[in-house]
Parts: C-alpha cells; sequence; structure tokens
C-alpha cells in the first residue's frame, strides 16, 4: 500500500488528476457554506433538526449538510440523478430513446444533452417547492421565521440560486470525470457524506470521555465497523460469471473465433438506488406530518418509523421489489442473447436465443434476490445499531453503501493508471498476475 502511494508522484499525469479531483471537491464544500439570501440560518437549522427522519435530512445527508444551511448547493446533485434514473425508465416506453442508447457515442452525447436539460428543469422546480415551503413552515413551532422576506422576489432569487448551484456542480462532476480521477458525480455525493464524518469522531470522543459509553465498547464497535466494511467490499466486488464460447469462422482466409470467456453479472447489479427509492418512499408520510396535523397521519408515521418491526419488514420489502424493479429496467436478457448470437456466441449446452435469454433471465433472479438481501442487511443495520445496541452514531445503510462503492471504484482507477505504466498498485499480487 505504501509503495503504491510512492508511485503515484512518479507519474505527473495521474498527480495531476488527482489534484484536480481534490481542487474541485475543495470547491464543493466551499459552496456548501454559502447561504442563499433571504434565510434566518438560525431559524432553519432549528427547522432541520426536527426534520431528521423525514425526506429533508435524507436530501440534506446526500448534499453534505448543505440543504439545512440552504446553500447555493443545498439541491446538491441529486437532480442530476433524478433525470439520469427517469432517462433509463423511458427508454423502456419510448422505443425512439431506447434506439438512442443504442447509436454509440452519437447516441450517449444526446441522451446526456436530455439528462442536462431534466436536470435544470427537475432543479427549478425543487427550487419553487423548497422556496414555497420555507415561507410556509416557518415559525409554525418556534415562532421564528425561516424566510426574511416572502414573495416571488425570494422565491424567484432561491429558483436562480439553487438551480444555478445545481448545473454548476453538474459541471464540476462531469469536469472530474473528464479530467480528474473517478466519476466525478459519484465523488461529489462521497464528499457530501464523508463531510459529516469529522462531527461524528468528535461526538463519539465526547461520549468516551463523559463516561456515556466505554472504551471498550467502542472498541468493539470499531472493529464490526471494520468487519462490515470489509464484507461489503467482499459482496460489491461479487460475480457469477456465465460461460461463454464463440463459434469459430472462417473469413477470407483467416478463422476467428474459438475463444471462451465469460459473461459477469454482478451480485448487486441495482447498486444503491434500491434504499435511495425505499427511503423516500418511507419518509415521505413523515415529511406530511411536519405540515398536516392529523391523529391519524401521526399515528401511520410513528407505526413506521425507525426502531419499530413495522418499519425494518417495510424497508426490507421495499428494498427487494425495487432490487427486481431497476434490475427489470435496466438489464434485458433479450438483448444480451441477441448480441452473443450475433457474434457468434453461445452458452454451453444452451440454445442460442430465447433459451439463452430464459438462462440469464433465471440466473439474473436468483443473483438480484441475493443482492436484495445484502442491500436489505446493510440498510437496516443502523436501525439494529442504534435502537439494540445504543451505537452513538449512525453507521451504514445507503450512506455506507455509496461510500464504500465509490472508494473501491475510485482506488480502482488509480490502480488501473500505474499499472498501464508498469508501476506497482496498491494490490502486489494483481501485477504479478498481469506480468505473467
Amino acid at each position: 500500500m505504501a509503495s503504491g502511494l510512492g508511485n503515484i508522484a512518479k507519474i505527473p499525469e495521474l498527480k495531476r488528476r488527482i489534484i484536480f479531483t481534490l481542487l474541485m471537491l475543495a470547491i464543493y464544500r466551499i459552496g456548501c457554506n454559502i447561504p442563499t439570501p433571504g434565510i434566518d440560518a438560525d431559524a432553519l437549522m432549528a427547522f432541520f433538526a426536527r426534520q431528521q427522519r423525514t425526506i429533508f435530512g435524507l436530501f440534506d445527508m446526500f448534499s453534505g449538510g448543505a440543504l439545512e444551511r440552504l446553500s447555493v448547493f443545498a439541491l446538491g446533485i441529486m437532480p442530476y440523478i433524478s433525470a439520469a434514473i427517469i432517462m433509463e425508465l423511458l427508454k423502456v416506453v419510448i422505443p425512439a430513446l431506447d434506439k438512442l442508447y443504442k447509436e454509440g457515442e452519437a447516441g450517449s452525447k444526446k441522451i446526456k444533452q436530455y439528462i442536462r436539460y431534466g436536470t435544470v428543469v427537475i432543479a427549478a422546480i425543487q427550487g419553487l417547492g423548497i422556496s414555497v415551503a420555507l415561507e410556509g413552515m416557518g415559525g409554525m413551532e418556534s415562532g421564528q421565521a425561516v424566510v426574511l422576506h416572502p414573495g416571488w422576489s425570494f422565491r424567484l432569487m432561491a429558483i436562480l440560486t439553487l438551480t444555478s448551484g445545481t448545473a454548476f456542480l453538474m459541471w464540476l462532476g462531469e469536469m472530474i470525470t473528464e479530467r480528474g480521477i473517478g466519476n466525478g458525480i459519484s465523488l461529489i455525493i462521497f464528499a457530501g457524506i464523508v463531510a459529516r464524518l469529522p462531527s461524528a469522531i468528535i461526538k463519539s470522543l465526547d461520549l468516551i470521555r463523559t463516561g456515556e459509553i466505554a472504551p471498550l465498547v467502542m472498541i468493539l464497535i470499531i472493529i464490526f465497523m471494520v468487519v462490515v466494511v470489509g464484507f461489503i467490499c467482499f459482496v460489491e466486488r461479487g460475480q457469477r460469471r456465465i460461460p461463454v464460447q464463440y463459434a469459430r469462422r472462417v473469413v477470407g482466409r483467416r478463422m476467428f473465433g474459438g475463444q471462451s470467456t465469460h459473461l459477469p453479472l454482478k451480485v448487486n447489479v441495482s447498486g444503491v438506488i434500491p434504499p435511495i427509492f425505499a427511503s423516500s418512499l418511507l419518509m415521505f408520510p413523515a415529511t406530511i406530518a411536519s405540515f398536516v396535523k392529523n391523529d391519524w397521519v401521526r399515528w401511520a408515521v410513528d407505526a413506521i418509523s425507525p426502531g419499530h418491526l413495522s418499519h425494518d419488514l417495510l424497508y426490507v420489502a421495499l428494498i427487494i421489489f425495487f432490487c427486481y424493479f431497476y434490475t427489470a429496467v435496466t438489464f434485458n436478457p433479450v438483448d444480451v442473447a441477441d448480441n452473443l448470437k450475433k457474434w457468434g456466441g453461445y452458452i454451453p449446452g444452451i440454445r442460442p436465443g430465447k433459451s439463452t435469454a430464459d438462462a440469464i433471465d433465471r440466473i439474473l433472479s436468483r443473483i438480484t434476490l441475493g443482492g436484495a438481501l445484502y442491500v436489505s442487511l446493510v440498510c437496516v443495520l443502523p436501525t439494529i445499531l442504534i435502537a439494540r445496541f445504543n451505537v452513538p452514531f449512525y453507521f451504514g445503510g445507503t450512506a455506507l453503501l455509496i461510500v464504500v462503492g465509490v472508494a473501491m471504484d475510485t482506488v480502482a482507477q488509480i490502480e488501473s493508471h500505474m499499472l498501464q505504466r508498469h508501476y506497482e498498485g496498491f494490490m502486489k499480487k494483481r501485477l504479478g498476475r498481469v506480468r505473467r
């Protein structure tokens, strides 16, 4: 590991990419502390202190605390992700869009342009919704208004500021992807989540110092955290490899094909999208309850609030559903089987065409169940640790999946740069296999 880090300085291009990425992320964190005009920061912080279990708390986590300050980056990169997900879903029902996805680089550029337009529209709508909501919620309990001067002047300013901030973050992410290292959009989310790590460490040290938690217990918690992170790394890299054989073809005087390869299917095909969808749905009633004073609504919110068995069961059921749904939308076994048949590939013992598609679909369904159970276990882990074992901080869930996944992908890209230039990466054994 130490030699791998030392080799980074020996590769000027890689060093420039890493420095560029860090500078862009620093700009993002600075922007998270620049407030939107017309807001009472203290009243807004007091409001968000009561909203940790609502959808506002979820968005604030992904924005790195920018939403509770209503900074220029308050919406974060979530409108971009929403636009990308909407495009993925639309290609299933719009044949022209699906055709555009298959047109290679030209089609990819067009899709990205549509996603950018969609991001601006979604950000503008969310900006309007947040500005109106802030005007309506001010002083409901504390008597202190969040918006200093309500009206369309504030709303237009908020829409312009928040939409511009999201557009700038979108550009920032694309620049990191192009000139930096790793996926820019993912790294922005990663930076927002990790930004809360120092405060969690300080809080834990304060609890140890005051005697509220024993040092031995904290050591056991840290060991457990390391084991969980290792488990996530193991599963995220897990694949089911379906053997594929290519038939021999004679073109002119040359013979092509006859080689054996495999079709890799990830255990967690859908990534972190299912828990995000599930969390949003579960937090939606709590968000309504913060505006509507009704006994039935409050009873429903209490029944599905974290710490209750009904919440955990419903959360797991929603994650499993969205795992299958999103996998079915993004992975089409029929297209894979057709591509294999087109290039002369086949799965040994299975006929090309429909039989191959059915076989891939059957294997994928089993893998998705395992992946869904794994995601469910990681996502209900914080509830169990906090409710049953009184762990003093939030560990697990969607945030942990994102942090570990992005960190693994970024390290893999750095290692790839080093291996291409014949330097040892972070994993020496892998380099040995490449050299042989």
